[in-house]
């Protein structure tokens, strides 16, 4: 799978641009804020209709520094090349309003795009899923089990609206008395076990995501890090914490296969998640906060036996998360070839933004010889000669939004 070709119409900071790339590894070169990353980061989006740089899609639309009319919407067009056969994705990200898409030049709705362009893209900000909080891992594990099960985008997304649902409730339940409350109380049980049920599906997929990733981060981490150290993972549940089961020791496989086991069952985690809301009820009232369930969830991630967060060096958080990255890529590498119908893998397109900058020379000739057999990889430098002469790739300069041949 490749981009052979991608257009852009008042994206970033970009008016207009047409750009071509061959297979294989293609470096993206220019000084800081000329452009390089809201390339890369609009493919991404075709595949996660989501930015790994922002929350909020309106600020993916062009702003015009001038006093002239300012764009409305932006637009992502690209050719993209499968085994199967080419195919034309379009998005039309549209301020304030709902967004458009098309597939092969007729109308579809946006979350039909999610399966068709895979991307891996690591990223400095990928730092985060090592040192910041929960949230950021729940979000990568989120997005790739998506990306891999697309028929979960919708049971993701009925999750967290009727999380927010329930977390209005419970606020304004801090505000009524009487029949009124009687009434919201009643609403809540009903929230409770819709909530359960999406919970306990996304904590299943996920924990077969984290069994699925574990010795691919194992073994890229051994690369990225010349063998430094061993690097593990595993998921943690608020729902067995609040039922008083203590974190297995990491070094125990055994243990965390259990532990792990038992969230496998969507029917048994639902039933024991309306259960524990059930008993949180009366915290949950006072602290009007939805205490126990897939949101509250964690990817623990091990260097050793000790958790990274805290104890890893900059350098091993660094070669941590692009393990992470790298891991999926592998990953999805692999479920590619066991889903498709002669057996051969379909390579997701690899993105690195900005990160041979941040390696000694030994850990970018261990990453180029890691990434030079992908379909394609992407990558943004703004020093060329950062990224390894042993990798052979096509070389494009970017500068004030203008991208030329070298």
């Amino acid at each position: 799978m490749y981009v052979a070709d991608l257009a852009l119409t008042d994206y970033r900071s970009y008016e207009q641009a047409v750009v071509s790339f061959p297979p294989g590894a293609t470096v993206l070169v220019g000084s800081n804020g000329q452009g390089k990353t809201n390339l890369v980061e609009s493919i991404n989006y075709l595949a996660t209709l989501s930015s790994h740089r922002v929350g909020a899609d309106t600020a993916l639309v062009r702003r015009d520094a001038s006093d002239k009319n300012q764009p409305n919407a932006a637009v992502i067009r690209a050719k993209l090349i499968t085994a199967a056969r080419p195919q034309l994705l379009e998005v039309e990200i549209i301020s304030g309003k709902a967004n458009r898409a098309r597939l092969n030049r007729a109308p579809t709705r946006p979350t039909q795009l999610l399966g068709i362009c895979r991307t891996v893209l690591f990223a400095p900000e990928d730092l985060a899923l090592v040192r910041s909080d929960p949230q950021v891992r729940r979000r990568f594990l989120d997005d790739l089990v998506v990306m891999m099960s697309p028929r979960l985008a919708g049971v993701r997304a009925d999750h967290d609206k009727v999380l927010a649902q329930r977390s209005g409730l419970l606020r304004g339940l801090k505000r009524k008395s009487g029949s009124a409350r009687s009434s919201a109380l009643a609403t809540l049980d009903v929230w409770d076990e819709q909530l359960a049920q999406l919970a306990a599906q996304l904590i299943a997929a996920r924990v077969k995501l984290v069994r699925q990733l574990r010795p691919w981060v194992a073994q890229s981490y051994q690369t990225v890090s010349l063998a430094q150290s061993q690097a593990n993972l595993a998921y943690r549940a608020s729902l067995l914490a609040a039922r008083g089961v203590a974190d297995p020791d990491i070094a125990d496989t055994g243990e965390w296969e259990d532990y792990e086991n038992s969230l496998l069952d969507v029917q048994a985690t639902s039933k024991a998640l309306l259960e524990t809301m059930g008993q949180l009820r009366q915290r949950e009232l006072e602290r009007a906060v939805n205490l126990v369930g897939a949101h509250r969830d964690d990817l623990m991630l091990f260097l050793g036996h000790l958790p990274a967060k805290g104890f890893a060096s900059h350098g091993e958080q660094w070669s941590l998360a692009l393990a992470l990255r790298l891991a999926s890529f592998e990953l999805m590498r692999a479920d590619s070839a066991l889903t498709s119908i002669d057996g051969k893998s379909e390579d997701p397109i690899l993105i690195l933004d900005d990160v041979f900058a941040e390696l000694d020379m030994r850990r970018r000739r261990a990453l180029s010889q890691m990434v030079a057999q992908a379909q394609q990889v992407l990558i943004t430098a703004a020093v060329g000669d950062d990224v390894p002469s042993e990798l052979d790739h096509h070389r494009l300069q970017v500068t004030g939004s203008v991208v030329s041949e070298v």
